[in-house]
């Protein structure tokens, strides 16, 4: 998913002709002439067609310039050192059906500074990530129909320090689930919503809450699992536990706003992989899969197999 492909044609780093840099605010000419950068400009491809690295150092010092950054991968990461213009980011992966609906998230470095990142369409810009103002680590998603990322340096009186950057992830409406805690952070699961969960999840397991701890700045709550039965997992997020034989460790993430707090009992946890991070989704209680996937299993709705002993 992360190979990065080589395209044919196109001059890396070329750049766009752009007028003198607004203030805080676009002022309609920078918004005609976004309109006709994004409508008829040419692609002008980076050599590495998931992630993209620039310097605006390459600027001539009486120029504002804009920036056409072509990527096309699922994910990857944007870098963009001493910010000065801007930078229109077009995501464009060829790994899905066109008829699919794409939702992007990004992930700001948490050194990220010098820029403001923008969701543009048609020469409207809604703010995503100030420069300086969100937490580290925030995550912003939005559906790729609704637009593409604009990136204008801020003014600054020494740029040397300055680097932008931030992670891209793009998913297809089939993991539409694994984006639950981005949509509705803290509405339970319904039933039909735990058997999807359990066929498309990443990881699914069965465990039980061993300690709950709070990362405010992040806005995240970590939940510490002990798992007594693996079904499925990606990336060995659960590890064998030394001192609990035939058990694993591990953790996962939901938004501190769920005010998730430890529990007893068994769950079953399902979730996806999110910038190397292993998100809950669906996690009702073991006895309450249980009945769900019996009552789904005598009526043939099962979508998949799993084990519920």
């Amino acid at each position: 998913m992360r190979a990065a492909a080589r395209a044919a044609g196109g001059r890396p780093g070329q750049l766009w002709p752009r007028p003198p840099a607004p203030g805080p605010g676009p002022p309609p000419p920078l918004l005609l002439l976004l309109a006709v950068l994004l409508g008829g400009a040419g692609a002008q491809y980076s050599s590495d067609l998931c992630s993209w690295k620039g310097s605006g150092l390459t600027h001539e010092a009486h120029r504002k310039e804009v920036e056409q950054v072509y990527l096309r991968c699922s994910a990857g990461s944007v870098e963009w050192m001493y910010p000065t213009g801007a930078l229109i980011v077009n995501l464009r992966p060829n790994t899905f059906s066109p008829s699919r609906r794409l939702t992007v998230c990004i992930k700001p470095f948490p050194s990220s500074s010098g820029a403001n990142i923008y969701l543009e369409r048609t020469g409207e810009l809604r703010l995503l990530v100030r420069d300086g103002a969100n937490p580290p680590g925030r995550v912003q998603c939005f559906g790729l129909e609704q637009g593409g990322l604009f990136v204008e340096a801020t003014p600054q009186q020494d740029i040397r320090r300055r680097t932008t950057g931030f992670q891209y992830e793009l998913s297809s409406g089939h993991r539409g689930l694994g984006l639950h805690v981005l949509s509705a952070p803290c509405r339970p699961c319904s039933d039909t919503e735990v058997l999807l969960a359990v066929c498309t999840s990443d990881f699914v397991v069965r465990g039980s809450i061993q300690e709950v701890t709070h990362a405010p700045e992040q806005q995240e709550s970590i939940i510490h699992l002990r798992v007594s039965r693996l079904y499925r997992q990606k990336s060995r997020v659960f590890q064998p536990s030394p001192e609990d034989s035939g058990h694993w460790r591990g953790h996962v993430t939901t938004l501190l706003e769920c005010g998730v707090r430890p529990g007893h009992g068994d769950f079953l946890f399902t979730g996806h992989m999110h910038f190397g991070d292993a998100q809950l989704g669906c996690a009702p209680r073991f006895s309450d899969f249980q009945r769900i996937y019996r009552d789904a299993e005598e009526r043939g709705l099962n979508p998949c197999e799993i084990g519920t002993e």
